[in-house]
C-alpha cells in the first residue's frame, strides 16, 4: 500500500536526520512543505524573492511551521541539505544543481517522489498542446466508471501532499509537461503523447533536449504497460519503435489496426486489434473544435478496457471543458467573447482558429519565448477579419502575417493595444452584432502575468465588465 511506502521514506528521512530543502514557492511546494514540517522533518524553503516579495502570510506560514527562509539572489548558492526539491521552473542542468548532485545530494522533484511511492495504476498525459483537456477527459471518464481518481501534475494539484490517502484499487491521472519528465525515471501504467511541435525553446537547450524531455513518460514503462501515440504526428508516431508495451494509437486520417480513429461518418471509433466498436458521434461531444475531437480519440484509447462505452458517451455530451481552453465568457451586444489564455504557442492558436466556423477578431501577442510565427500566418490571414496585438511578441506577429503571401492590406486589420484593457476596448470597438472575439495570445504570459491562467481570468474579468 502507498500508506507504507510512505511512511518507510519519510520515518528514513527523519531516523537518519537528513534535511530537505525545497527550491521556488510554487502551488506544489507550499503543500508539499506543510506535509514534510508536519512529519518532523528538518526544512528550507530558497527562494530568489525577499521576504517583502514572497509576502507575510507565507513567511509568518513558514516561520509557524519551524521551516528555515534562505531567500534573494543567492538563494541557489551553499544550500545546506541531503534531498533537494526542484520546482519545474528551475532548469535541470544549470550548475548549480550539477554541483549539489556531484556533492551526492539527492536533486529530485514532487511528482518523481510521488511516482516512487505511489502503489496505485498511475495514467500520465504529456505533449504540446491538448494535455490537459485530454487529461481531465480520462479523469472524467474514469470517476464516471465509479473509479476514485486523483487528479494532478501540471493541471495545477500536487499529488505527494496526498500520498497517504491513495488507495491501491485508486487511479492517478497526471499531466506532465516537459519540464517535470526531463529528471523522471519512472513510467505510468498508461502513457499518453498528444503531439509535438516546436514549444519551450526558450527553457530547453533545443528541439531535442525538449522531445528527449517528453520521452520519457514511456521509455520506463515495461512489457504489461500501455501507451497512447498520436499516428498523425511525424514526431510522436516514430516514438513507436521505442515502447515497451502495448502500443495502442489515435488518429484522424487511417484506420489503424489498435487504437482510436474517426470514421468517414464522423464517428469515434475504437480497434482493439482488429476489432471496431463504434463510440460516439462528432456532432455529440459537446467542446467546440476538431482539435477535440483528437483530445476524446486521446482519451478513448487511453480508458479502453477501463470504462464502457456509454460512460464514454455520457461524458462526450456533458463536459464543457476546461477554464481557458476556447471557454465561452458572455455574449454581449450580439457579439460572443471566448477565453483562449492557454494558446500560448502558435499550434495552440492555430487548433483555436479552427473551431469557429467564420472568420473572427482575436487578441494575440505576449511574452517571447522564441518560437516562429511564420506558421501561424496562413491562419491569421484565412481565419481573422482582425487581430490585436499586444506585448513583446506583437511585431513577430504582424511581421510574420504580412510576409505571408496571400496577406492584403487590411485584411486582417492590425491593431496595436497596450494593456489587455486597451486590447478589449479596441477589439469591441471593430466589432459588430455576430462577431466572435478570442483571446488566444500564440505567446507566453510572462510578459505581464505570473501565468495564463492569471491572463484568462484577467481578461475575463475585463470582459464581464463591459
Amino acid at each position: 500500500m502507498s500508506t507504507s511506502s510512505a511512511k518507510r521514506f519519510f520515518d528514513e528521512i527523519l531516523n537518519k536526520g537528513k534535511k530537505v530543502a525545497f527550491l521556488g514557492t510554487g502551488v506544489s511546494h507550499r503543500e508539499c512543505i506543510e506535509l514534510f514540517a508536519s512529519k518532523g522533518i528538518d526544512v528550507t524553503l530558497c527562494d530568489k524573492r525577499t521576504r517583502e516579495q514572497l509576502g507575510e502570510e507565507v513567511c509568518s506560514r513558514m516561520d509557524e511551521l519551524g521551516v528555515k527562509l534562505k531567500l534573494g539572489e543567492d538563494y541557489l548558492k551553499d544550500i545546506e541539505a541531503d534531498i533537494i526539491f526542484r520546482t519545474p521552473g528551475i532548469r535541470f542542468f544549470i550548475p548549480e544543481l550539477n554541483e549539489l548532485r556531484r556533492q551526492g545530494k539527492v536533486v529530485t522533484s514532487e511528482l518523481e517522489v510521488f511516482f516512487e511511492l505511489c502503489d496505485c495504476k498511475k495514467i500520465a498525459v504529456t505533449g504540446s498542446d491538448g494535455k490537459t483537456t485530454t487529461t481531465t477527459l480520462i479523469s472524467e471518464i474514469l470517476k464516471a466508471s465509479g473509479k476514485k481518481v486523483h487528479l494532478g501534475g501540471n493541471i495545477g494539484r500536487a499529488l505527494l501532499p496526498i500520498i497517504e490517502q491513495v488507495e491501491p484499487d485508486d487511479y492517478a491521472v497526471v499531466e506532465l509537461s516537459s519540464f517535470q519528465l526531463i529528471s523522471m525515471r519512472q513510467s505510468p501504467d498508461i502513457a499518453v503523447v498528444t503531439n509535438v511541435a516546436p514549444n519551450h525553446l526558450d527553457m530547453h537547450k533545443d528541439m531535442q533536449e525538449y522531445i528527449d524531455a517528453k520521452k520519457n513518460i514511456y521509455l520506463h514503462q515495461n512489457a504489461f504497460s500501455k501507451t497512447v501515440l498520436n499516428l498523425d504526428n511525424d514526431i510522436t508516431s516514430a516514438m513507436a519503435e521505442e515502447c515497451r508495451g502495448d502500443v495502442t494509437y489515435f488518429t484522424r486520417r487511417q484506420t489503424p489496426y489498435n487504437g482510436s480513429f474517426l470514421n468517414e461518418n464522423n464517428v469515434l471509433c475504437m480497434s482493439d486489434h482488429g476489432k471496431v466498436t463504434e463510440v460516439v458521434s462528432a456532432e455529440d461531444i459537446r467542446i467546440p473544435g476538431i482539435h477535440n475531437v483528437e483530445n476524446f480519440l486521446a482519451a478513448i484509447a487511453a480508458v479502453w478496457g477501463l470504462a464502457d462505452v456509454q460512460t464514454i458517451v455520457k461524458v462526450a455530451k456533458e463536459f464543457g471543458g476546461v477554464e481557458h481552453r476556447i471557454e465561452f465568457v458572455r455574449e454581449k451586444d450580439g457579439v460572443k467573447w471566448y477565453n483562449d489564455s492557454i494558446a500560448s504557442s502558435p499550434t495552440r492558436t492555430i487548433a483555436g482558429l479552427k473551431s469557429f466556423k467564420q472568420k473572427i477578431i482575436v487578441i494575440a501577442g505576449g511574452y517571447d519565448k522564441k518560437i516562429p510565427y511564420e506558421p501561424l500566418a496562413p491562419y491569421l490571414v484565412e481565419k481573422t477579419k482582425c487581430i490585436v496585438l499586444m506585448g513583446a511578441t506583437a511585431e513577430k506577429i504582424e511581421a510574420a502575417v504580412k510576409a505571408y503571401p496571400e496577406y492584403k492590406e487590411g485584411n486582417p486589420v492590425i491593431i496595436y493595444a497596450q494593456s489587455m484593457e486597451e486590447a478589449v476596448k479596441k477589439a469591441q470597438e471593430f466589432a459588430v452584432s455576430g462577431d466572435i472575439i478570442s483571446l488566444s495570445p500564440a505567446s507566453a504570459s510572462f510578459d505581464l502575468y505570473r501565468n495564463f491562467e492569471e491572463r484568462g481570468r484577467h481578461f475575463k474579468d475585463i470582459v464581464n465588465a463591459l
